[in-house]
């Protein structure tokens, strides 16, 4: 029996022959992801630091973003003991506010590679599953204990396959596909399960599959993943990263699944998870009428450039419409300035969208664009959870670039094959 991709990466990283889902093996990341939490974490360990310091300092990987610039003095001391722990501790990899969003910061500075075992302390750590990396979140006090010890256990996956054909028909996206499969398997569908990704994918971009694996821990999914064809090639060579730096690994086409899917690309159609879950995914048609107050293009799910250039097109020479407000998020600095050298932000701008800093404040209701009692926010972020945009008397609507900035353009849940 041949093994799938879980089964082959871990073996490698823990030194065996062979491992079978259900097996705990022991292996040591190639990186470990923080942000914000950072702080925190170092603070549980505080003593042991002193005593022992850091395991391996080229594995942590420190991003702030998630309250950036500090919005009040708690915030800004977190931030300070962070910069402080990097220094003290020569922590090679650290980026500090404005650099962008912890995930987007990883992939473009090349910190995940395939073939790679990146864990994090935040649950879309999945994302680099992009790139045919093994990446997965985990809490905050496995993180403390790996930044101690340099290696962690974890339990081999059961895996799915999700097989594609065809291809997506614009303005339908990568988003609109991964909400359908999340509305079909449901919230906790893949529960500790990796997710395979097979088939005809060849149109689907570095920037679509991100999306697409982002929000593989919103079916349940311990990793989502891709396998490295032309496209991840040639996107890695883009940001400077050769093919002698990394080695990728698949699964073999005999691997056991507990479960197969199947779509057709292009059957997806524009669709919206309704609150207050992210498996209540329903057709963009059934919310027509609802009026809309607040929509946020960005965040680490769809704040990339090709999903801020599908907004800008529809939105150009058109205005938001009165009573709505557009807050645009980049996900990094370098998103921002593409957008900016392309005329991108310039159009978003005149369209009446309002431009927040590089990171990931307004997706949960941490720092700017909170929502008030019964407000209605369409969001491209991957949660929607009740309260999670600062309010729990308010409704968050999950959706595509274009789906967002056609409901922009109306003020109410919009359709976008209606609008360009």
């Amino acid at each position: 029996m041949g093994k799938t991709f879980a089964e082959k990466v871990l073996a490698r990283k823990a030194g065996q022959a062979e491992v079978v889902a259900g097996q705990i093996v022991i292996v040591e990341p190639d990186h470990l992801l923080t942000h914000d939490n950072s702080a925190a974490i170092v603070g549980k360990i505080g003593a042991e630091l002193k005593e022992f310091g850091i395991a391996r300092p080229e594995m942590p990987v420190i991003v702030l973003d998630h309250v950036i610039p500090a919005a009040n003095e708690k915030t800004a001391t977190n931030h300070r003991i962070t910069r402080d722990f990097v220094g003290t501790y020569g922590i090679k990899h650290f980026f500090d506010v404005g650099v962008g969003v912890c995930h987007q910061v990883m992939v473009e500075k090349g910190l995940a590679l395939p073939g790679d075992v990146l864990v994090g302390s935040d649950s879309h750590t999945c994302s680099y599953g992009a790139l045919g990396a093994f990446a997965t979140g985990i809490d905050r006090t496995e993180a403390a204990a790996l930044l101690l010890r340099g290696q962690t256990w974890l339990k081999v996956p059961e895996t799915i396959k999700v097989v594609f054909s065809g291809e997506l028909q614009p303005p339908v996206s990568a988003k609109d596909l991964v909400l359908t499969i999340i509305g079909d398997i449901g919230a906790d569908g893949a529960s500790y399960s990796a997710v395979e990704f097979h088939g005809d994918f060849t149109g689907l971009s570095i920037d679509e599959r991100f999306t697409i694996a982002n929000m593989g821990v919103e079916m349940g999914a311990k990793v989502a993943v891709f396998p490295v064809d032309d496209v991840a090639r040639s996107y890695l060579s883009s940001i400077g990263v050769g093919a002698d730096r990394y080695e990728s690994v698949w699964a073999d086409p005999d691997a056991h699944y507990v479960r197969e899917l199947t779509y057709d690309l292009g059957a997806i159609e524009p669709v919206v998870a309704f609150p207050h879950k992210v498996d209540n995914v329903k057709p963009v048609g059934e919310g027509a009428d609802l009026e809309i107050h607040q929509c946020l293009l960005g965040t680490c799910t769809n704040g990339r450039l090709s999903d801020l250039e599908i907004a800008a097109a529809m939105l150009d020479g058109r205005t938001v419409a009165s009573g709505v407000r557009l807050l645009v998020l980049p996900a990094s600095k370098e998103v921002f300035e593409a957008a900016l050298d392309r005329g991108v932000i310039a159009r978003l701008s005149r369209a009446g969208g309002l431009v927040l800093p590089p990171g990931c404040g307004p997706c949960l209701g941490a720092h700017q664009g909170a929502l008030a009692p019964g407000e209605r926010c369409v969001s491209t972020a991957n949660r929607n959870f009740k309260g999670r945009m600062g309010c729990k008397d308010a409704e968050i609507y999950l959706a595509s670039p274009a789906t967002v900035a056609a409901s922009a353009l109306t003020g109410r849940l919009s359709d976008p094959r209606k609008m360009r």
